[in-house]
């Protein structure tokens, strides 16, 4: 894609982002909040763009995908991101009654699991900016017959439409990397929780052995972009997601944004040699 005033893909070999890799800590450090408001600047995957810009690129990403999006992740991750949810919720220790939130919950795998632990007497409420993506939730929902314990409601993960202290518990599953300022999804996630409140938040993060990362690395920059475009004709949105993962924050660098934002009671548990992060705060 040429540049623009607006808006450029990073490929040159100058860039940090000349070619795939994991990066060090201070390129993932440009990705959280503070730098990206001194600069101006965002990334998505390793197209660098204007702050303002990133909720359009993001909206229009999801708007491709959304159509298989649940569909491709089972196919591309083998199913065992189906086992990472429920491990995930499961880490939140959710009771009858408790009423929970679901951020950046688009098709709702989350919600359905925190619904059917919540039972009768509670409620999950899926919040997502983008309604291509709410519409396979609620489909889904209906299909599971929980749709009287399981609401949806548009909205932005970095102003969150509810008021302070609404929610026992509030999580988000691979959609915190997305956002342009990622501490103000977790300030808000903080705020809307009541005291002692959990959060919980699940990521893609780095593979601990250096065998199976450079296998992961192989699986994500070739055979993913290629099952994108024979199965959905999107070589670029599924190359993007293995790009965003690359610039993300470590788990540990990830505690402490949470800590910092005023969590307490912060750990994190790796799953599957670290492909993936289930992280656990309380809100004091």
């Amino acid at each position: 894609m040429p540049s623009s005033p607006n808006r450029s893909t990073v490929s040159t070999a100058t860039s940090p982002f000349a070619r795939p890799r994991w990066f060090d800590r201070a390129i993932r450090r440009m990705q959280l909040a503070e730098p990206v408001a001194q600069t101006g600047t965002a990334t998505f995957g390793f197209r660098q763009m204007p702050a303002h810009e990133k909720p359009r690129a993001v909206m229009r990403h999801f708007d491709r995908v959304a159509p298989r999006y649940d569909l491709m992740n089972n196919l591309l991750s083998f199913g065992i991101q189906l086992v990472w949810k429920r491990v995930a919720v499961g880490e939140m220790g959710l009771r009858p009654g408790d009423q929970a939130l679901d951020l950046c919950g688009g098709t709702a795998d989350l919600a359905l699991l925190a619904a059917r632990k919540t039972g009768g007497s509670g409620r999950a409420v899926v919040c997502d900016l983008n309604r291509s993506m709410m519409a396979g939730g609620v489909a889904k929902v209906k299909r599971a017959g929980l749709s009287d314990r399981i609401a949806f409601v548009q909205g932005d993960a970095e102003q969150i439409p509810f008021l302070d202290g609404t929610f026992d518990a509030a999580m988000v599953g691979f959609g915190i990397r997305n956002l342009t300022h990622l501490e103000d999804g977790f300030r808000e996630m903080h705020r809307v929780l009541k005291p002692g409140g959990i959060m919980m938040c699940l990521e893609f993060s780095k593979p601990v052995n250096p065998l199976f990362r450079w296998l992961y690395d192989f699986y994500s920059f070739t055979v993913m972009p290629f099952l994108g475009e024979v199965l959905v004709g999107n070589r670029e949105g599924y190359r993007c997601l293995p790009e965003t993962i690359r610039l993300f924050s470590l788990p540990e660098e990830l505690s402490g944004a949470l800590e910092d934002v005023g969590f307490t009671a912060v750990r994190y548990r790796r799953l599957t040699n670290g492909i993936a992060a289930v992280h656990t705060a309380i809100r004091p």
